[in-house]
């Protein structure tokens, strides 16, 4: 008997082929069977098996559970095994451990290594600091220990990578930040990589970028590694069945440098693996960056690995403010003035002439991409406090800047040290012409490019990158129809899952895991991005509704119904080697 049977869905498949109409059963967490019918029947499939369950899904699309390939949801599992809101838009499988972050390995001698770990993803990652603290338990040592811990109590699939930072203060303690490790300190770093590869990391994440700063301001630990180190951990990886590389540096935004790429060539070259980075960003006014970005790829393929880049299928909703850290503080010369004190920030604000050296900074070559950020006129006031600001929410600045006679970089301050900096700024996309689109549905077909990238369980209160599934879909069918629907779902499913290897998961096929999403083709997208309250010790994140998504199964039980999770966690920690199989890099290599 099946467990359960899906009557007469729209199947596409994950395989990028033409859709059809089939009966699914799925029984103890895989796909049973698949019947088309017989004599090509187009109404869907004639199953004489009995089902404990089921459901019509005449009209109705299933497509294989999404796998989201750059997510942080390393801490936000333990408090919210649902992984909100991914989960809900039909993502079954996360990767975490990205960036070179990880929550493991900690030195079970040094308890403030935990300590500094939650300050440090609370400010680079841009988490709740409370609910990091309340939130998780905090009790492992080795990354075996944290894969454990998470094991039977999730909703989705989740797969980790070692963070190189977590790796570097376990070795070599708080000389990780500006040292260099000795002979045996390298040695320990390598076998805690080895300890966690066996125990089922799926690899190594690492950063040089100088975006990324630790809970006291400083850089990271792995930014502080020399090539040596980096390379001495790549090989060490390539001794593991179904292991990945995952690196940033400063140039993923904008534009390597040559000294970056041939980093990135050598690394994944030792390792044997691939290497993903993220993001890569599109954009026409800069036509030539993504032609120089993806020759890196080129390089390491000939070289014998293998570069991907993530990039988003969506402009993702984020928000700005000038009271706490945000992306203006990336952009040069405003993070001095954007750290201050408050009293003192806001006076300095006041001032012309800082005004014109922060305008010149964000106008800078070395703003790269964050230059997206700097129309401030074209900014969306959203909550405000003060009574003079009533009225604004919701406003374009440069609406408001031309009634009150003043240029808009000046409003938009103004209005916000009215509100003491708490005002809440939503910068409107730079990228949303025409050219920009065209320019990233071409990327979308380089065999180099991955679609990812969304920072899920990071940035809280500032992004929402984690519905872009549902919000793609919803495009695709009904808005710029850059790729048909089963293009659109292999790039969401399929692909990811072929870079990881993933084990018989992102197709619909029999004897392939049951991660399943079923959606009506009519309604499918992502509601707008909303502040909710619901974080340990009452923080706050943005969240998006999904729309249309009728029903989500992981491991064949149903996880969401119409929005609502259902209380199963039927999700797996998904181990390297047992879940994940190599793939092979170096020329002749396809896409995924």
């Amino acid at each position: 008997m099946l467990d359960h049977l899906i009557r007469r869905a729209t199947v596409v498949d994950g395989t990028g082929g033409p859709a059809y109409v089939a009966d699914v059963g799925i029984r103890d967490g895989r796909i049973a069977l698949i019947d088309r019918g017989t004599g090509g029947v187009k109404a869907g499939g004639r199953v004489g098996h009995r089902a404990r369950t089921e459901e019509n899904a005449t009209g109705l699309v299933l497509a294989p559970g999404f796998v989201d390939p750059h997510t942080h949801y390393d801490a936000q599992l333990f408090w919210d095994p649902y992984a909100a809101p991914s989960l809900s838009h039909g993502v079954t499988t996360v990767v975490g451990g990205n960036c070179g972050f990880s929550l493991a390995p900690l030195h079970p001698g040094r308890p403030a290594d935990a300590d500094y770990t939650r300050r440090m993803m609370s400010r680079v990652e841009g988490m709740s600091l409370t609910a990091l603290e309340q939130g998780a338990p905090w009790d492992w040592s080795s990354f075996g220990d944290y894969l454990d811990a998470l094991d039977g109590r999730i909703a989705v699939n989740a797969g980790f990578m070692v963070g190189h930072c977590a790796l570097r203060r376990y070795a070599m303690g708080p000389s990780a930040i500006g040292g260099t490790p000795g002979a045996e300190e390298l040695r320990r770093m390598t076998a805690l990589l080895h300890e966690a590869m066996d125990a089922g990391a799926w690899g190594l994440s690492t950063t040089r970028s100088n975006t990324h700063s630790d809970g006291d301001g400083r850089p990271v630990a792995s930014r502080h590694a020399r090539r040596d180190e980096l390379l001495a951990l790549a090989r060490a990886v390539g001794e593991h069945e179904g292991t990945q590389l995952e690196a940033i540096v400063t140039g993923c935004l904008d534009h390597f440098s040559a000294d970056e790429s041939a980093l990135l060539v050598e690394l994944t070259a030792a390792a044997g693996r691939p290497l993903n980075w993220n993001v890569l960003t599109v954009e026409s006014t800069v036509p030539g960056r993504v032609p120089h970005q993806l020759a890196t790829s080129e390089r390491a393929r000939a070289a014998g690995g293998r570069i991907v880049a993530l990039t988003m299928p969506i402009l993702t909703p984020m928000n700005m403010s000038l009271g706490t850290f945000c992306a203006l503080h990336l952009l040069p010369g405003w993070g001095e003035i954007l750290g201050l004190p408050l009293p003192e920030r806001i006076d300095r604000l006041g001032d012309p002439a800082v005004r014109g050296q922060l305008l010149r900074g964000a106008a800078s070559p070395e703003a790269g991409a964050f230059r997206r950020l700097t129309d401030f006129g074209r900014y969306v006031i959203g909550d405000t406090f003060a009574p003079e600001n009533d009225g604004l929410t919701g406003r374009v600045v440069e609406d408001i800047a031309a009634e009150r006679g003043t240029d808009p970089f000046a409003t938009l301050v103004a209005i916000c040290a009215a509100d003491d900096l708490r005002t809440v700024l939503w910068p409107m996309p730079t990228d949303n012409d025409p050219a920009s689109w065209e320019l990233r549905r071409l990327a979308w077909d380089h065999e180099d490019v991955l679609l990812g990238g969304s920072d899920a369980g990071a940035h809280l209160d500032r992004m929402c990158g984690a519905p872009y599934p549902t919000r793609f879909l919803g495009d695709c069918l009904r808005g710029r129809k850059l790729v048909p629907l089963e293009r659109a779902v292999r790039m969401l499913t399929d692909e990811p899952a072929r870079l990881f290897g993933l084990r018989e998961r992102g197709r619909i096929a029999e004897g392939w895991c049951a991660d399943l999403v079923l959606f009506d083709p009519e309604r499918v997208d992502a509601g707008p991005a909303t502040l909710v309250r619901d974080l340990p010790g009452d923080g706050a994140r943005l969240d998006s509704r999904a729309v249309g998504v009728v029903s989500v199964r992981v491991n064949g039980v149903e996880t969401v119904r119409h929005d609502v999770v259902t209380g199963t966690v039927p999700g797996r920690v998904l181990r390297s080697g047992r879940d994940t199989e190599t793939v092979a890099t170096g020329p002749g290599t396809g896409k995924f």
